[in-house]
């Protein structure tokens, strides 16, 4: 048992001696910015908080309204339906249950006819 004490003391004992090698030194900045540094083994790293709280853009440039689009610009931005040019969803509605099957699109079939109602002229070719 006193083996085991004075062992466990002389292992309390190096213990100093060995956290000066992995010290963490920590310094508070300017009280107005509230980030920390943190200088591990010689080398300084700052908070994630503090880094995106930098990366913020400032109060007079989110109120600012955005630059007006030239006329080219503003083209461009327009939806491709509008500027005639291929709309995978137009073509889907346009062609129905044919789209990828067929080349003609999808038309609702015939009216039954009526014995009731007399038959549609068909004009001559």
């Amino acid at each position: 048992m006193a083996r085991l004490l004075s062992l466990l003391l002389l292992a309390c004992a190096t213990l100093p001696a060995q956290a000066d090698e992995h010290t963490v030194v920590v310094k508070a900045a300017a009280p107005e910015k509230g980030c920390v540094e943190v200088e591990v083994n010689g080398k300084r790293a700052q908070s994630i908080s503090c880094l995106n709280e930098k990366l913020l853009p400032n109060s007079n440039t989110v109120n600012r309204q955005p630059p007006a689009l030239s006329g080219a610009e503003a083209t461009v931005q327009r939806p491709s339906n509008q500027l005639g040019l291929y709309n995978r969803a137009a073509l889907e509605h346009r062609m129905g249950n044919a789209f990828g099957k067929s080349v003609t699109p999808q038309r609702p079939a015939p009216p039954p006819a009526s014995p009731l109602l007399p038959a549609p002229l068909l004009s001559p070719r």
